[in-house]
Order: structure tokens, then sequence, then C-alpha cells
């Protein structure tokens, strides 16, 4: 540990200075995406939508005196109770003067509206929607260029092409290029263009040059005409039982955030290769009613299995979604796929009620046909499949009820409801029960579950935020759910619990600590390889947390985080983990440059105490890599804005592992203990 100090101190007396940029994520949302990213095997996500969309809120804030609630909610920081209490305040008092109002807002305290502070104002002009040719001419264009590359080279680039077939053909770099024109939040459009590290370029599979393809047009506010999306476009309907395409978070601290709010049509320019619709949507409001339709078709890629018995041209054994098209294999399940999507939703509101009705139909080219294991007695299968549902929300006095019934087409249920009490000013409850059922199936869906998608799941969540001063906090959860049905690697019916315990202290601006606890438990087999049916045995998995962070001026932060994560300890195979990182973070005002260092150490005693920290990173893009074993990391990010236009990004990383000769698996296995990597960003505005 005294050669880990000793480089933090050189690291900081050596740092040069760097560009200040917008910071669009809170500590609430790095738990929210650590989170995330666990649940979903260590798969980061490349939808960076919802950090483009606050950096946007930030050049153009959300005016407060004009806003309706359907406006705020999409900065997804408020709880539906805050929105409500803010509407009946302005409908009260009349416009706001000065933010420094929100202090009387009931349910808002000092912590709340320093989130909310970056995106919002209070102008007294009352914005019209402008004119196509005013959203044409005066929106601002911008192109982005993002390069990466690990720089040791793994396995699948050094293997013989001559003589073997499952290699990288492609080059290390990951490239993303981004152009969009964006007029406030009324009109925008763009293109997305990407390749990932080993895929080729204008050779061999990618002849097209670049792997990945996407462009949109997107307006608001036109007339009656709501939204209107063409190309590339997401669907968020109901409480995300049958379809939520943006970013959806999940258990946190932030233990009020169980309702799942967003625009049901939003423009999608990610580089995600699966996860949107490609076609047309458009969404019609007269008075009380809305009415939004969509129609998509595209090709997506599956492992496709040749079906000569039945005189057949095959079928989909399952859907691929990693968006990897490197080696051969992965070539030949792009696009063998076509899928052709149709829905829609109708809601009604009234003073404090919505209803609204949503469906969604799917009619594939190719069947999809699962393998015939145990768990997948009840996938989705055929080549035509919907989903239908009600979703529902209503506010009495101090609290809201919201929720969903679904169904599908074969008639297979699920059900969502949750309820969220605002008990005081300063203590906040939050109740949330699902029942969907083992064959209930979904595509494109993100609803508040345990599993990664709402199906075969049983549960109760209840949550509590007490806040006894504007200084502390305490938040706690405990979430109680069972699986009816196998699951992969479970083999039997199982339950599982989850509770979560977290003080925060923020005395003043400069200071701000946290501590948690999590602790839960979830089935698995006991033993995989030696039975075909194994016995199910519960393992147990502790966390506890401190993170410090310090404004030591203007322009200096310094931040640390101790993590201990306890896997199994009373069991044969228990297993304890380790982390501490410190930040060094330079943001000056008015200047060109900004930047931040991190160096952290990390030991567990296998995978199953592996730990996970946010990283910060370049605009847009952040990271959340998985740590295990024994080894250090570092980063430095930098940043300098060449001109009022142009703007460039350097970030350097590398992991280096004690007693370890092979990082990695597959054709992605590393010789030796390092793991370098370097991006490069330029952003130009123009």
């Amino acid at each position: 540990m005294r050669k880990l100090y000793l480089a933090m101190v050189i690291c900081c007396l050596g740092l040069p200075a760097f560009a200040q940029v917008p910071e669009p994520v809170t500590t609430s949302t790095e738990q929210q995406l650590e989170n995330m990213t666990e649940n979903n095997d260590d798969v980061e996500t490349e939808d960076d939508s919802y950090l483009q969309q606050m950096v946007q809120f930030i050049a153009n804030p959300i005016n407060l005196n004009t806003a309706d609630a359907a406006e705020i909610s999409r900065l997804r920081i408020l709880s539906p109770m805050q929105i409500r209490y803010f509407i009946s305040y302005r409908s009260l008092v009349g416009n706001l003067v000065d933010v420094y109002e929100l202090q009387a807002v009931p349910g808002w305290d000092i912590s709340t509206i320093q989130k909310i502070r970056p995106y919002i104002n209070v102008s007294m002009s009352v914005s019209a929607a402008a004119a196509i040719s005013t959203r044409i001419r005066n929106g601002d264009h911008q192109v982005l260029i993002r390069a990466s590359q690990v720089l040791e080279k793994s396995k699948g680039y050094l293997i013989d092409s001559s003589t073997a077939t499952n290699f990288y053909p492609g080059s290390q770099q990951k490239v993303l290029l981004r152009y969009k024109y964006v007029y406030k939040h009324l009109f925008q459009y763009g293109w997305v263009a990407e390749k990932d590290a080993g895929e080729q370029f204008f050779k061999g599979a990618q002849k097209q040059g670049f792997d990945f393809y996407s462009a949109h047009i997107f307006v608001r506010k036109i007339g009656f005409v709501k939204s209107l999306a063409i190309g590339d476009f997401t669907v968020n309907l109901g409480q995300g039982l049958i379809q939520w395409q943006s970013l959806a978070f999940k258990k946190s601290a932030d233990v009020i955030n169980t309702k799942r709010e967003a625009d049901i049509l939003r423009p999608y320019n990610s580089a995600g290769e699966i996860n949107f619709h490609r076609g047309l949507g458009i969404t019609l409001e007269k008075n009380k009613w809305q009415l939004t339709v969509f129609a998509s078709y595209k090709n997506i890629d599956g492992n496709f299995v040749a079906d000569t018995s039945q005189n057949q041209a095959g079928y989909i054994s399952s859907l691929q979604t990693s968006g990897y098209h490197r080696t051969k294999n992965e070539a030949e399940d792009k696009h063998v796929q076509r899928q052709l999507a149709v829905g829609g939703n109708l809601s009604f509101k009234y003073r404090n009620l919505h209803l609204g009705v949503n469906g969604i139909h799917y009619k594939c080219k190719l069947p999809i046909k699962k393998t015939a294991e145990p768990y997948n007695q009840y996938a989705l299968i055929g080549s035509s499949f919907g989903n239908y549902s009600v979703d529902y929300s209503y506010t009495w006095k101090n609290l809201h009820i919201f929720g969903e019934a679904a169904f599908t087409s074969g008639f297979d249920k699920a059900f969502v409801n949750g309820l969220l009490v605002s008990a005081s000013s300063r203590v906040d409850l939050s109740l949330l029960y699902r029942n969907i059922s083992s064959s209930y199936q979904s595509l494109y869906s993100s609803a508040f579950t345990e599993s990664s998608f709402p199906n075969n799941e049983k549960g109760f969540y209840t949550g509590i935020s007490v806040r006894p001063n504007d200084a502390w906090r305490l938040d706690a959860y405990a979430d109680f759910y069972k699986f009816p049905w196998l699951r992969f690697r479970v083999d039997a019916p199982s339950s599982g619990t989850d509770y979560l315990v977290q003080v925060s202290y923020k005395p003043n601006k400069q200071l701000d600590i946290y501590s948690r606890f999590r602790a839960g438990a979830k089935a698995i087999n006991a033993n995989p390889d030696q039975l075909i049916l194994s016995p199910v045995a519960q393992q147990a998995r502790k966390n506890w947390r401190t993170q410090v962070s310090f404004k030591l001026n203007r322009s200096i932060t310094l931040r640390n985080r101790t993590e201990i994560a306890w896997f199994d300890s009373r069991g044969p195979a228990g297993e304890q983990g380790y982390l501490i990182y410190f930040d060094f973070i330079y943001k000056p005002l008015l200047k060109p440059y900004a930047g931040s260092i991190r160096l952290q150490y990390f030991e567990t005693g296998g995978y199953n105490s592996r730990l996970y920290a946010y990283e910060n990173d370049i605009l847009y893009s952040f990271s959340i890599p998985v740590f295990y074993d024994k080894g250090y990391r570092y980063y430095v990010n930098m940043n300098y804005d060449i001109n009022k236009k142009m703007t460039i990004w350097i970030r350097w990383a590398q992991t280096l592992y004690n007693d370890e000769n092979l990082i990695g698996s597959g054709l992605d296995e590393i010789r030796g203990g390092a793991k370098s990597e370097i991006k490069l960003q330029v952003l130009y505005k123009f």
C-alpha cells in the first residue's frame, strides 16, 4: 500500500491543467449503473442516450415556469410526488422569480435542488413552439469521433488465419462516428456509424465499411403532433412489462425511484445494435387524450439452424444481442432474422388520473425454437407473438399509485403495482409488488424486477427514505422474491432476498459522505458440472462500502472509496474481497482544460467476490470494469477546449495483476499481467 500512496502523490504533483466539462452523472446514478452492469453479467450498456439527454438539458435547461409534469419527469431526478407538489405550488403562487423559491416546495430539500439545479431555470419568458424553418436553420451541429484500443493483443489477433477458422480478422480499434443536429428539445436528426474491435473495415464480411449504421429524424410539438420519429427510435410503454427500450434503473440507494417514466417515443442515436426500432412512430395529443402508433422493420442477429427434415428453411435457436460480428460464426449470425413490429398506446389523463392501453405485435421471417433444456420449457417460440397491457397511475393527497397489467397473445399474465407515500416532508415510502408468470415472455422489455427481463418472478419490495435534517439522509430497502420455475444455472424453483441500508452525510457543498451495507442471498446450482439436475443452494453475498468526496476548492475534488465483499462466507467455497481507490479531479472555472486521475488496489478470493467501480470517462461515455483476483488499476482523463467549437479528450487506463499470466478467456485471452486501453475523442460543434 505504501507504493500506492506514493504513486498517487507523484501523479497529483505532476498533473497538468485540464478542461471543465459537464458532469451529468450523480452519485446515485453511478450506483444504478454499477448495479445494472452486475445484473447483466458484466456487460456494460452502449446506450449513451441518457448522458446525451442530460448534457442537452445543461445546454437548454427546462423552464420550470412553463414545463408540465411530463417534461420535468424526463430528468429522472424527481419522484412523481415531488413533481406533483411542484405543480400544485406553482398553481397556487404563480411563476417563480428565482430558483431559491424551490426551497418552499413541499418535499424538496437542499439535496434535491442541488441535483436538479444544472438542468432547470425559472425564466419569465414564455417559449412558443418554433416554426419548422427556425428549427432547421437555428440549431447546433456536432460531429463526434471516438476511437479506443486495448494495446495488448489478445489470442484472437495472434491465431494464424491461414490454418484457423475462429479468429479476429479485423483491427484492434473500436471506432464511433456520430453526427447530430439539435434545435433545443424540439427537433433533431443525425446518424451513427460504429465498428467494434476485431471487426473488419471495408473488406471481408464488412465491405460496406462500418459494421453498424443508424439514422434518425425526431420532431416534437407541431400542433397536435406531440412527437414524430422517422428512422431509429425507442418505445417505452407502461411500467416496462411489454416494452421499455430506454435506459431503465432498478434497485439502488435511490429507494423511491421505482416507477418507470419516459416519453413513449424517443430518438435513438447510440451505438447499441439491438434495443431499438427502425421505422416510423407518431404521438398525437388532443386535450386529455394521447395516441401513439409505430411500425418497425429491421434485421436482427440470430443463431440459424437448418431444418431439412420438414423441408423448411430452418429456425432461430437464440437471438444474439452482443452486436459483435468479428469471427466467422458471429458474421454468419448477422441479420439472419427479419422482424416486423407494430404497436401503439392510447392514454387518457384527467387531473391526477392516468389510464393507458398498450399493445405490440411481432412477426418474424424465421420461427424461434429454443434448445430442449428444462429451463426453456416456457421460452419464447414461434414466428408471431404479441404483448398487450393496461397501465395506470393516480395521485391522491400524499399517495401515488401506479402499475401495469399485461398478457401475451397466449394469455400468459404479468402484473406490477406500486405505491409511493410521502409520509411527511422528510419521510418517503415506496412499495412494489410484481407477479409475472413463468410462461410470460416479452422482447425489449425492462420492468422493476430482480431478473434482467420480466419473466418467472414474484416479489415484494419496500423502501424508506428519511431526512432528519438537511445534512443527514437514511435510505433502506428490502426485497423478497421467488422464481416459480427453473432458470439458467438454477435447476429448481428458488427464492432470494436483497437488503440495503445507506447513510449519507452532506453538511455543505464541500463534503459528501455515504456508507452503505448491502446483503442478499440467491439460489444457484450446487454441483453444476457433476449432475444433470443439480441440487440448488442459497449463496449469500454482502457488501460494505464507504465513499468520501471532498471539494478542496472550486477547482479540485478529492474522492475515496473503500469496499469489502463477502461471498458465501459460511460455506466451503466462501470468498472475500476488497477494493480501495483515490480520485483527484481537477476542473478549474473559466479554463479550457480539466482532468482526473484514479489510483486503485483490489484483491478478491475469486470471481464470486468480484467488485465493480464506476469510472469517469470521456464525454458521453462511462466505464464500469469488473475486478477480481489481485492487482492495481489507474487511469488518467484529460480534455482541452481548442476553441469554442472543438474539444478533445484522451483517456489512458491500465490494470496490473500481481499473480496472473493470463487475462480473460477464449479469443479475448491476453498473455501477461497487464491490460492497457487508450481512448481518444474529438467533438466539433458548428
